[in-house]
């Protein structure tokens, strides 16, 4: 028989990567935390919310009981938003003793602790080891079975690889990393050069302008990123210029169309109604733009999204401002 998997995040990515195993020949269980919802997927047999017509395989399954869902499980894959993360991995404790490492899809910092959530954790399961998924991805071309590569990034050998394996499939390549520093940070703080790329594109700016954002917006990924202990060669890879080049360039990201609907002049709270799902970007600014203060990482970009975000400033301000910089060697 194989491996069970535990999917906890019923969103759109973790639907995805859900239907993802399931085809790669797991058994999958799938919970989310609002039982309503999780009985009308079960009934539709598809998440008709986020990923309509896409039919759920035989092998994976709808649940509504955590604990049940969690004791048949050997792998344990949390996909929720950065903000929940913490209270789901407290929530895992004392539930998960069979389970030998704890993986995540989430891209972000916590909010409460401004911590990568390797850290986090850590914290809360210190006799786990720990694993992220990550990777230039959208979640309906994942559903729909399109081609895909992700990277998976543990300290861990054993645990990289079986998660490598699990995710590995026919239309999936899954690469291995040990920089679980590194391929954390590119996945978080792309969204926020997602906004400012999509805040660029509605005000008209054009290519050029979009294509020195997503150059700058890398040199920023890095220097925090090294900054925390990652390795400079993953920020060319999928996980960072791979990840962030995806998310600025095409409207299938969420945190674009926020930086497209604040150049519209939309409000935040405008926004997300229009947009409809988890901006993760704007948690992660304020997050990225507070550790940059305090470790002295110079972040122009991520200063200026932060004051459009939470400063009041317009888009327009912040453009200028940019260009109003003193001028540096590259």
């Amino acid at each position: 028989m194989p491996d069970k998997i535990a999917v906890i995040g019923s969103g759109s990515w973790g639907t995805a990567l859900a239907l993802l195993i399931a085809r790669n020949g797991y058994s999958v269980s799938l919970w989310g935390h609002e039982p309503n919802i999780m009985e009308k997927m079960k009934k539709a047999n598809e998440n008709s919310y986020f990923l309509p017509g896409i039919k759920f395989p035989s092998n994976l399954s709808v649940e509504v009981d955590l604990n049940e869902t969690l004791d048949q499980a050997q792998h344990l894959l949390v996909v929720v938003p950065s903000h929940a993360f913490s209270q789901v991995v407290q929530n895992l404790r004392g539930k998960i003793d069979h389970i030998d490492c704890i993986s995540w899809a989430t891209k972000g910092f916590d909010p409460a602790s401004g911590e990568l959530l390797h850290l986090v954790a850590k914290n809360y399961l210190p006799d786990k080891s720990t694993v992220v998924v990550s990777g230039p991805t959208f979640a309906m071309e994942v559903a729909k079975g399109l081609p895909t590569a992700l990277t998976v990034a543990s300290v861990n050998h054993d645990s990289r690889k079986q998660w490598q394996k699990i995710l590995h499939g026919d239309k999936t390549r899954a690469y291995t990393s040990k920089d679980i520093v590194g391929v954390q940070v590119g996945g978080a703080v792309k969204n926020v050069m997602a906004i400012s790329a999509g805040i660029s594109d509605g005000l008209g700016y054009g290519a050029n302008a979009r294509a020195a954002l997503i150059t700058r917006g890398l040199a920023e990924i890095t220097r925090l990123g090294i900054h925390l202990g990652g390795r400079q060669e993953t920020f060319m890879g999928l996980t960072g210029m791979g990840d962030l080049a995806l998310t600025c360039t095409d409207n299938q990201s969420r945190n674009r169309r926020m930086g497209l609907a604040l150049a519209r002049g939309l409000t935040i709270e405008q926004a997300k109604i229009d947009i409809g799902q988890e901006i993760e970007g704007i948690n992660t600014t304020k997050e990225v733009f507070l550790k940059a203060r305090e470790l002295d990482v110079e972040m122009p970009i991520t200063e200026q999204v932060y004051q459009v975000l939470y400063q009041d400033l317009s888009a327009q301000e912040a453009v200028v401002n940019l260009f109003n910089r003193k001028p540096k060697y590259e």
